[in-house]
């Protein structure tokens, strides 16, 4: 267990599917759990196209391609992911969803000794390590969209979370998943949201307000700031469903205004308009090729 091979994912998402994509790339045997067989046809065909890409650009040879391919298996059953060594668990951002899940996980998996990795950008972890017969087994990952590009990882033990859980987790990310780890004590939004969220959601008020359009809070914040991308553009790439989901966990945690969900994102999440992955957010996405 100290280099756990047999990888499960749950969830085949955007996250989800990079998470299994990076996995299956390096070496890993990859199999990924979703509600429904829609969802497994969906999910196998959202990372082979995401490994067709990178053939197409010269980042991957084709045989390296299809070796990845060949390591990584879709399935509606959760059954399946029983003789899973380390899981990691990828489902909307919502408490109940995720212990409901975390649950049924726990009651499927073979070994008692198998580690569970919740990733979850806001919510505190002990509570859903609890939703488990196995909290010292349990520990939090925050990835980074896109997971295959992004190199942070932020890694969350809690107050039960035993001490080979940590290693054994830090080995897997930093050594064949190639990423960089942080620490976060287990608190809503860790580091990285703690800080990101208010200044997102003070850009969308500012929108709000018409203090300023879209375009100018963008390019005020890359030509003047240095960012790489302005904050509205960021906020359709995260998803503005999942920004206002991670916003009422903060608020809830902290009960501070700063992480309140100002009701233009609330009217444009119940409206369906979520950024790049509907189409349409704070820009048009209609146009753009796939």
């Amino acid at each position: 267990m100290n280099d756990p091979r047999r990888i499960g994912v749950i969830g085949c998402g955007v996250m989800g599917a990079g998470l299994a994509e990076i996995c299956a790339l390096a070496g890993l045997d990859v199999r990924v759990a979703v509600s429904t067989p829609d969802s497994a046809r969906r999910g196998a065909a959202r990372v082979a196209g995401a490994l067709e890409r990178r053939v197409t650009k010269g980042r991957l040879t084709r045989a390296d391609a299809d070796a990845a391919l060949a390591r990584l298996r879709v399935t509606s059953e959760l059954k399946e992911l029983t003789d899973r060594q380390f899981v990691f668990e990828c489902v909307t951002e919502d408490e109940a969803t995720k212990r409901e899940v975390l649950t049924a996980l726990d009651a499927v998996l073979r070994d008692p000794d198998a580690i569970v990795a919740t990733n979850t950008s806001s919510l505190p972890v002990i509570r859903l390590a609890r939703a488990t017969g196995r909290p010292s087994r349990v520990i939090g990952t925050h990835f980074f969209n896109p997971v295959p590009v992004l190199p942070l990882v932020e890694v969350t033990a809690t107050l039960l979370t035993g001490e080979q859980t940590r290693d054994t987790t830090e080995r897997l990310l930093t050594g064949p998943l190639g990423k960089q780890v942080i620490h976060s004590r287990d608190r809503a939004g860790f580091v990285v949201n703690a800080l990101l969220v208010p200044y997102l959601l003070s850009a969308v008020r500012m929108v709000e307000a018409g203090h300023a359009t879209t375009e100018e809070v963008d390019t005020g914040m890359t030509l003047g700031c240095a960012h790489p991308i302005g904050p509205l553009r960021l906020l359709d790439l995260i998803g503005i469903d999942t920004l206002a989901l991670v916003a009422a966990g903060l608020y809830e945690e902290y009960k501070d205004p700063i992480y309140s969900t100002p009701p233009l994102l609330a009217r444009m999440a119940d409206g369906g308009l979520l950024g790049r992955k509907s189409g349409r957010g704070f820009y048009d996405y209609s146009g753009d090729t796939p």
